[in-house]
């Protein structure tokens, strides 16, 4: 039995497994992944020499933990071709922001509850900094958590939610590496506008972006705090401050991620119907 199985392995599956791997959570010929396309299994096989399943049967019957990183027009096509032989150990992992655990425990039609961890990456795992919101289902025990937590860990951090908060996660942390881009850019736009090269420019608006979101994190100091610390008196920063907020700065970005929260909603409901 492989410790890891990825059925589907796209950017987020392989934006996670060189973390695990380096980590030393798992090694490579524990790992047994399937995916439709060869050339990219054998890439994959090559790259980190991960063992290739046969099919997604293969996978299923030969890894305790499944990364379901299929997109979610298939999901209930996999499953399907799955459940009669996934095992009362195995643990479904799904990546994908459509489908309640509940859900997909109702897809695989056994008499007894699966082990599900529904889970919500984002992007930034790729360079060892992202960080995973996730739930788990009634049957799953410290060990089996410890084992999902540890995985997700690897490639950055996890925080352990309750599932009717998903949407929220998806929207602060799943759709919001969109919005700093965007906010990267600008800020780099407006440095070329003012005269910098432009790989300067992104190189300061990135770096300030990354030194911020540390000082937010290692000092525990409220965001607040930190941006007045920023702004002396009749100086430059609090000028720019005040024109943000007459734009509706902070407004924007709490209804940007609303709306990614209502639509998030509107996803899993369309699936489920």
């Amino acid at each position: 039995m492989k410790k890891l199985g990825f059925i589907g392995c796209g950017n987020m599956g392989e934006a996670m497994l060189p973390g695990a791997l380096k980590s030393g959570f798992i090694r490579s010929d524990d790992v047994i992944i399937h995916t439709k396309r060869k050339e990219h299994l054998d890439e994959l096989h090559k790259k980190y020499g991960v063992i290739k399943g046969a099919g997604n049967r293969d996978v299923a019957q030969n890894a305790r933990l499944i990364i379901l990183g299929v997109v979610p027009d298939v999901y209930r096509e996999v499953i399907e071709e799955i459940r009669d032989i996934v095992s009362k150990d195995t643990i479904i992992i799904s990546i994908a922001p459509s489908f309640s655990m509940e859900y997909i425990s109702s897809l695989f039609q056994l008499d007894q509850e699966i082990k599900i961890a529904r889970t919500m990456p984002n992007t930034p795992a790729m360079v060892g900094c992202g960080v995973t919101g996730i739930s788990f289902s009634n049957r799953m025990n410290d060990s089996d958590r410890k084992d999902v937590l540890d995985f997700f860990n690897c490639s950055g951090d996890s925080i352990e939610v309750k599932e009717n908060l998903m949407k929220a996660v998806g929207s602060v942390s799943g759709s919001s590496p969109a919005f700093i881009y965007m906010l990267i850019e600008a800020m780099g736009e407006g440095a070329v506008l003012m005269g910098i090269k432009r790989d300067d420019a992104y190189q300061f608006a990135a770096k300030a972006v990354e030194g911020s979101a540390k000082m937010v994190l290692e000092t525990g100091i409220h965001p607040g705090e930190l941006r007045d610390a920023v702004c002396s008196p009749g100086g430059t920063t609090i000028e720019g401050v005040v024109e943000l907020e007459k734009n509706g700065f902070k407004g924007n970005i709490i209804q940007a991620m609303l709306k990614s929260a209502e639509k998030f909603q509107k996803m899993q409901d369309d699936t489920e119907q």
